[in-house]
């Protein structure tokens, strides 16, 4: 079987259990049935079943990582739209993102060493809060394994998609900004996605939160690690 076959099979199979995820999250939508949970796990246990090693599915599925960097981009828009309310609530906006990037690293590195565990892994959990490139990039300069950090990524972002209905309703917030500055903190893109199906001003703050905790986290590690 050639390059192209395979890179057809796979991104054919990629597309085809996402496109049943998503309308069995429409028929039965609750948090643990989000597309991004029920598909990449559909995905990992048809794998083991079929016995497909993981990097000819990476390999065939390339092009859908190639349109990651325009979905990101594309979040401009929503966020150009919402930028008069946006600019009345900066300073809150930066300043709770900056708690959150703390929070994000310190609570679970703080964590990791009390446990005990390598400081090799630690260094791929530090990012785990912000997109998988930068804490790739992060945990490759600590000395970690860069796979390891977006294997924590993945888990932070699902995590958080899938938690923040419960959070919101036990902790009472209301409020569109505060539900996306949470969201683009703690759970990236993913948790991006998520709050766009709260509403336009969630995704749009949560995309700041998602692109400006980047930096800071990279600045947080820098100078404490």
């Amino acid at each position: 079987m050639n390059e192209w076959s395979i890179t057809i099979i796979m991104l054919a199979l990629t597309i085809i259990i996402y496109g049943f995820a998503k309308t069995f999250y429409k028929r039965l939508s609750h948090p643990f049935t989000l597309p991004i949970l029920t598909s990449t796990l559909s995905i990992i246990l048809l794998l083991l079943l079929l016995d497909i090693d993981y990097h000819l599915y990476k390999e065939g599925s390339r092009w859908l990582d190639e349109l990651l960097g325009a979905a990101v981009v594309a979040l401009a828009y929503p966020l150009y739209k919402q930028l008069p309310m946006l600019k009345r609530f900066i300073l809150p906006i930066l300043l709770s993102i900056t708690v959150g990037a703390f929070i994000g690293v310190f609570s679970g590195v703080l964590l990791s060493r009390w446990l005990g565990i390598d400081s090799s892994i630690i260094g791929a959990l530090a990012p785990k809060s912000i997109t998988t490139p930068v804490a790739m990039e992060i945990a490759y300069n600590l000395g970690s394994a860069a796979p390891l950090a977006a294997v924590f990524v993945m888990i932070a972002g699902i995590g958080g998609a899938v938690l923040s209905p419960f959070l919101y309703k036990w902790f009472n917030i209301t409020h569109p900004i505060s539900r996306g500055i949470g969201m683009g903190c703690a759970s990236h893109a993913i948790g991006t996605a998520k709050a766009f199906e709260n509403g336009e001003l969630d995704g749009a703050a949560s995309s700041i939160a998602m692109t400006v905790s980047a930096i800071v986290v990279a600045l947080i590690i820098t100078v404490f690690f």
